[in-house]
């Protein structure tokens, strides 16, 4: 598609969320667009998928608020994964053929996605996921579009920032799943790109709660930098591993969990420089990000999480395709999502012919002092990053 025609469908879009705020004043008729999802609102990612469940409520509030979605009232349709991918194939099943939903959004972990996205496929009903793992876009699926940066691209900044200090070994750690496989992954490749030498690189369990043993291994090595690849509970025991054995390399990265809030209250002050990647910060001057969580947080009572921004996003991408297409025919809406070009909270959208997330930016936060500073990129930074790691005596 040409540069001009991606510029008249933008337009054509930007005149259609125009209309949705003037029909606000107008009763929707018709009935309901339905989007559906499996959630984890219990289990080990509960706080993730409650997060990302606001985000899409806050969605479905807005749009319904201003006038709803070509003149139809938009309704959610959520079940509890329970954090468990068992099961996630029946929900998806139900979801298209009992409950009839028109547009779908992916769990929240990439194994349990790959398992939606198989029925997704088979009943051809489009799908924005928030998992990123690489297998997710090397399985030939046709209905599924991701939102956030690919996993192999996570720590793609990290290596920049330690191309500007000369930091020239790493060592990576990863929990044996699928997400942060594919950050390993591409750790690897940019470590091969910048001619840095690997000295270490290792996987432990998914059950792992001691991480003692790994962190001693590696720390022998004595890297510059430390890549890992974990969740929230692995990347708290890796720290409280790093802080009984004094290890601190000049930067020590993990691939999301420190954005969260929960990682300093486990932490307190053994947070101090940890580095994170992060998909969405309201400190990344995109329009409507600090609109976005003004208003969440005066809703829910606290900041919303690059989870909630997830939900949030997903709605506003499917928004466009649907009013793109002017349609909930699910052959016009893939046929957006695959092509279209918009701007949500989370940064451009656009993806290429698997359906992985190819225009959205990505952003590093560090913990200093007490809070979340957004360090990278330069150019919105609001701190500068503190390279090397503060030694554990000195916090």
């Amino acid at each position: 598609m040409s540069q001009n025609s991606h510029i008249r469908r933008m337009l054509l879009l930007v005149a259609g969320l125009a209309l949705g705020w003037a029909w606000a004043s107008h009763a929707a008729e018709g009935p309901p667009i339905k989007v559906g999802a499996s959630i984890p609102l219990t289990g080990e990612f509960a706080s993730f998928g409650n997060e990302q469940a606001r985000g899409l409520r806050f969605w479905i509030r807005d749009i319904n608020g201003r006038g709803a979605l070509l003149g139809r009232p938009v309704e959610l349709v959520v079940y509890d994964d329970e954090s468990k991918t068992d099961g996630v194939a029946a929900i998806y099943e139900r979801l298209i053929t009992e409950d009839r939903v028109d547009v779908l959004v992916s769990p929240y972990s990439s194994p349990q996605t790959l398992e939606a996205a198989a029925v997704a496929e088979r009943h051809g009903v489009p799908m924005v996921s928030v998992a990123a793992a690489n297998t997710i876009w090397e399985r030939g699926f046709k209905n599924v579009f991701g939102v956030f940066t690919p996993a192999h691209q996570n720590m793609d900044p990290v290596f920049s920032v330690a191309a500007e200090h000369n930091l020239r070994t790493v060592a990576i750690a990863y929990q044996s799943s699928e997400f942060p496989e594919s950050v390993a992954e591409g750790a690897r490749r940019r470590a091969a790109e910048n001619n840095m030498r690997v000295v270490f690189d290792q996987s432990y369990a998914e059950s792992a709660t001691n991480l003692s043993g790994l962190v001693s291994a590696m720390a022998d090595t004595n890297p510059d930098v430390v890549i890992v690849g974990a969740y929230l509970e692995d990347s708290v025991a890796f720290m409280k591993a790093a802080k009984r054995q004094n290890f601190a390399p000049g930067i020590l990265a993990f691939s999301g969990a420190p954005a969260l809030a929960e990682f300093g209250e486990a932490l307190g002050s053994g947070a101090q420089g940890v580095i994170s990647t992060v998909q969405w910060t309201r400190s990344d001057r995109l329009p409507g990000s600090f609109d976005f969580g003004f208003r969440f947080q005066a809703r829910y009572g606290l900041y919303p999480s690059y989870h909630a921004a997830g939900g949030y996003g997903c709605g506003q991408i499917l928004e466009a395709a649907v009013r793109l297409a002017g349609t909930t025919d699910h052959a016009a809406v893939r046929e957006q999502l695959g092509t279209m070009v918009f701007r949500s909270i989370l940064g451009h959208y656009r993806v290429d012919e698997t359906g992985m997330q190819i225009g959205k930016p990505k952003y590093l936060i560090q913990w200093q002092d007490t809070h979340r500073s957004m360090i990278y990129p330069p150019e919105i930074a609001r701190w500068d990053v503190q390279v090397p790691f503060p030694t554990w005596s000195g916090r």
